[in-house]
Parts: C-alpha cells; structure tokens; sequence
C-alpha cells in the first residue's frame, strides 16, 4: 500500500510586520502532526530565542521573535 502524501490544505502567506516585533507564519497540512522542517534559503531553522516552532494537529507555526530585515 502506497503511503499517502502529505499536502498543503492552507500554503504559507506574505505577512508584514515592523521591525523589532513578533510575527506568525502558519501553514496548514493535510495529516496532522506530520514532521515540518523551516527553512530560510535553504538552510534549515533551529529553534531559539529568535525563532519558535509550534505544531499542534495539520497547524504548523513559525514565530520569528524580534523582527529585522534579514528575516524577509
């Protein structure tokens, strides 16, 4: 038996914010708690102060803490 993709339900959206606050991301897949890797051009995301990584069900969630222009 072929094991079922897993797909985007809702794909990742442009958000703005200012320089120096929190922002979102949030994305919405098709199987719940599936394995979600963040990355920022190409290299993988690790979690920290700056960066937090929230899962809960097909809901995944990047807050990028403290906001600057790399960040975009």
């Amino acid at each position: 038996v072929a094991a079922v993709p897993v797909l985007f339900k809702q794909a990742l959206e442009n958000t703005d914010t200012e320089e120096g606050k929190s922002v979102s991301l949030r994305c919405e897949l098709t199987k719940a708690d599936a394995p979600v890797v963040w990355k920022k051009g190409g290299a993988a995301l690790q979690a920290s102060a700056k960066y937090e990584m929230k899962q809960k069900g097909t809901v995944a969630e990047l807050v990028i803490h403290n906001a600057e222009p790399e960040d975009a």
